[in-house]
């Protein structure tokens, strides 16, 4: 009796959904999140029955019924049973793949229950995931996007996986000819890579231990070849910023030789894309995942690139972050990371870069070089301590600037170098305040 009320007033709520009112339509979401919370299992079941049952039913209307139970699953995935649990995967697989059209709002929905299930059944998610992707045949969009976000939220489930993936994914990329679909295959690229080198970072953690890094080796670098060769000229930025985030997870995969091979074409792509893309963040991050995985193989062609790499990044950390814009202050911190990366394994000619920049008569030139050398004082202290005197007997020029941003960022880096003893900053009009002094003959601690 109480299951048949409850599935009364669940499906009278689903009826409800056609109403056009938003804010009626969030809060028949709400009732039926908690109703499900409360009967997880049954009510799950009802949405089953109910969507297949009003196959009619606009996808807007079907959406609201899908977002409610992908948060009952993630409120109840501990004590959801194998046969709802393999009910919910059905029917979401079936929404997710009924339009072959990309239909965003749907299918994505559509798409979260399957990762939210996934969480748990991760076996049973691509028991039926993989009977829609199929050797030679183009996938779903979002079956590609599904396996994406399961390796980004479950990565001890999913990489098992993904060796069978990666090689029935490669063939298929000669066949994406469509600009979603080339995007899509990027974005499964690069979330697969990251899987998997934190699947690695925690082997003592994982199920299987014996997984290795060269197992993905050769799909990945097959793949790499695909990106950097062929899409990264693409005429569609959203498609170059979907291979630009994907390279730079991918280069921590591959053999150290090819990856040596490639930096001379790798590199000047990339830094020719900040003049194309008035967004510099996804470019500024993969560069800064390229530097790591080149110093972590000891590259020896990243000393030719050095001087494109220094004139390249200055620039973008002398334009001033923006704090509304969150994209702005994260492509700051990506390119710090690169000078980071940089001045750990050339220390002297990342300083011979940037010291001579405090004579330069732009002030945003002078504050984005002091912000630099502060941020290297800090993150690569065992390269920069040895180099403190050096610094600081470069802040003649600035210790007499004007300019209050400059001396801000100036105070920021004699405070990062508290055991060297600091110039005394010269005074107009006292004694002992003359041209000799200035030039950092005294000092004070």
């Amino acid at each position: 009796m109480m299951e048949s009320r409850l599935s009364r007033l669940a499906t009278t709520l689903m009826d409800a959904t056609t109403d056009r009112d938003e804010a009626v339509q969030e809060q028949i979401l709400a009732a039926l999140c908690a109703l499900g919370n409360a009967e997880p299992g049954h009510v799950l079941r009802t949405c089953d029955g109910y969507l297949r049952q009003h196959d009619k039913l606009a996808y807007p209307h079907r959406v609201i019924i899908l977002r409610a139970m992908e948060s009952v699953v993630q409120h109840n995935l501990d004590t959801l049973d194998k046969g709802t649990a393999k009910v919910v995967i059905s029917l979401a697989s079936h929404e997710m793949t009924k339009s072959k059209d990309v239909v965003w709002e749907w299918q994505q929905a559509a798409s979260s229950v399957l990762v939210a299930v996934g969480q748990r059944f991760i076996n049973k998610v691509m028991e039926e995931a993989l009977t829609k992707f199929q050797p030679g045949i183009l996938p779903h969009y979002f079956v590609l996007q599904t396996f994406a976000n399961l390796a980004v939220s479950n990565v001890f489930g999913m990489v098992p996986f993904l060796n069978s993936i990666l090689g029935t994914m490669l063939p298929m990329l000669g066949m994406a000819k469509q600009d979603h679909m080339k995007s899509v295959f990027c974005y499964a690229l690069q979330h697969f890579s990251e899987s998997i080198q934190e699947y690695l970072a925690n082997l003592d953690q994982a199920p299987d231990p014996t997984v290795r890094r060269d197992s993905f080796a050769g799909d990945i670098g097959c793949a790499f070849d695909v990106l950097l060769g062929s899409w990264s000229g693409h005429r569609e930025p959203r498609v170059r910023l979907a291979v630009v985030a994907a390279l730079g997870p991918m280069c921590h995969l591959l053999p150290g030789d090819k990856l040596e091979e490639q930096l001379p074409k790798l590199i000047p792509t990339l830094l020719g894309l900040y003049r194309k893309h008035p967004e510099p963040f996804p470019i500024s991050k993969s560069l800064s995942q390229i530097l790591e995985a080149s110093i972590n193989i000891g590259s020896r062609s990243l000393d030719g690139q050095l001087d494109g790499l220094l004139g390249t990044l200055h620039p973008q950390v002398c334009a001033p972050a923006d704090p509304s814009v969150p994209l702005s202050s994260k492509n700051h911190t990506e390119v710090l990371r690169c000078f980071t990366i940089l001045a750990c394994s050339f220390p002297d000619r990342v300083l011979a870069f940037l010291l001579p920049k405090l004579e330069s008569s732009g002030e945003r030139t002078r504050v984005g070089t002091l912000m630099v050398l502060r941020h290297l004082i800090n993150s690569a202290p065992a390269q920069m301590e040895i180099k403190k005197p050096f610094v600081l007997s470069f802040m003649k020029l600035p210790l007499q600037d004007s300019n209050h941003k400059v001396r801000r960022a100036l105070v920021q880096v004699i405070s990062a170098i508290p055991s060297v003893p600091i110039p005394k900053v010269p005074i107009p009009g006292a004694a002992g305040t003359g041209a000799g002094d200035q030039c950092g003959g005294h000092w004070y601690r």
